[in-house]
């Protein structure tokens, strides 16, 4: 694994010689050895309709790309920072969250609405972070960033899991999501998350929540 978690709120990154990292602009906070920080106008390893995606969901600014020999320290806004191992599945987590993953991971982007119908594409003007989540698959690990720690809930066929929108940071596993609703669409006018909305999220997987639902 290419992180390692000093602190609840820093990350240490191992760079090696024909490896690459991405990390979040202005995630850097020291470095030792020979590394090199360079903007990534592609989408790290998605190519160019990773990019698109990322544009139409708002995120403007650039991954960095990570290269050299020596070690990285990461961390942003003193923000919670969670370390993610995946072994060939695919991790679903909100773009703004994402500190840093490794090169070996491709990077895509899924439309919410492609999961739980409209209802899907609802939870993006509700929860503020927008209708596009991003998608990394394969073998590596991430770094996500979050409120006040974060706890990975497990998802059985036999017991979905609801999430309040806001303090949803990220899921895997073969998981299906919907926004329900507690309250009448009149009662909602007004509302922004709490108990009004819950995500629904339903299969065999697990769920990273965010103690606190404090945007970032």
């Amino acid at each position: 694994m290419a992180f390692r978690e000093l602190n609840s709120k820093m990350v240490e990154a191992t760079v090696a010689p024909g490896q690459r990292l991405f990390s979040q602009r202005g995630a850097m906070l020291a470095y030792r050895g020979e590394v090199s920080f360079t903007p990534n106008m592609s989408g790290g390893q998605g190519g160019l309709m990773s990019m698109i995606g990322r544009r139409v969901a708002n995120e403007s600014t650039p991954l960095m790309t990570v290269e050299g020999n020596g070690t990285v320290l990461f961390g942003h806004g003193g923000h919670h920072v969670q370390v993610i191992a995946l072994t060939g599945d695919t991790l679903y987590v909100e773009a703004d969250r994402l500190l840093a993953f490794e090169g070996t991971l491709e990077q895509g982007t899924m439309f919410m609405g492609s999961q739980g119908g409209v209802m899907g594409m609802v939870r993006g003007q509700v929860s503020g972070q927008g209708l596009f989540t991003t998608t990394l698959k394969g073998h590596g690990s991430v770094a996500v960033m979050a409120h006040g720690g974060v706890i990975e809930l497990p998802i059985t066929p036999q017991r979905p899991v609801h999430v309040d929108p806001q303090a949803y940071v990220a899921h895997h596993g073969d998981v299906r999501n919907k926004l329900s609703t507690a309250l009448g669409w009149r009662d909602m006018v007004g509302r922004g998350s709490g108990e009004a909305f819950q995500l629904e999220l339903s299969g065999h997987g697990s769920v990273f929540v965010q103690a606190s639902e404090e945007k970032l």
